[in-house]
């Protein structure tokens, strides 16, 4: 029987990505459940954001909850926006006038950034466990690219030479903080999904 398991998200692109990484497993997103869970993320580290949201689903359904917390950090802004990634500018502030900004307050600066991904899982007893994974860059001069979302078309991925909005999606899987988070995930807990 396959596992299943609540990731603690209603975005469809994150839902995407762990689905395409963890293929044994059944990933039922916020939106497959009938009552909605208020997750109030108030932690000061991605970790404790993934660990705050794990635990509220896996508290309101007694299911196994996967969540992460995840964002980029820029060096020239001292790690900023950080944990605030998503609600930098304001939570509806479009990513292109997000991206805009982080280009502009990076020119003639240091440019280096990672993005930082957290996943937090609780299983059906309650056990936690979290890791975490990243993926150093630098802040583009330019967009490039229309796939990914977020900042990912002004986060230039020096390897690659160019952004990861700018790849197709198994090279972003495969280099990605999302993607190192999973593989630590699935080389830990592997066994138990």
């Amino acid at each position: 029987m396959m596992k299943e398991m609540i990731l603690a998200t209603g975005n469809e692109h994150k839902a995407r990505e762990f689905r395409e990484m963890l293929p044994g497993v059944r990933i039922l997103t916020l939106k497959d459940l009938s009552t909605p869970i208020s997750i109030v993320e108030d932690g000061t580290t991605f970790e404790e954001n993934a660990l705050i949201k794990a635990r509220a689903v896996h508290e309101a359904t007694g299911m196994a909850a996967l969540a992460d917390d995840s964002g980029i950090e820029v060096d020239a802004l001292g790690g900023k926006p950080g944990v605030h990634s998503a609600r930098w500018m304001g939570e509806d502030t479009p990513y292109d006038i997000k991206n805009a900004k982080l280009m502009e307050l990076t020119r003639g600066k240091d440019r280096t950034a990672r993005y930082v991904c957290a996943i937090a899982f609780v299983d059906e007893e309650g056990k936690e466990y979290v890791c975490r994974g990243t993926v150093e860059g630098e802040i583009a001069r330019a967009p490039e690219g229309t796939g990914g979302f977020g900042y990912d078309p002004v986060f230039f991925y020096p390897p690659f030479g160019t952004t990861l909005a700018n790849v197709t999606e198994e090279q972003k899987h495969e280099v990605s903080h999302r993607g190192n988070a999973l593989k630590q995930f699935l080389r830990d807990m592997g066994d138990r999904l």
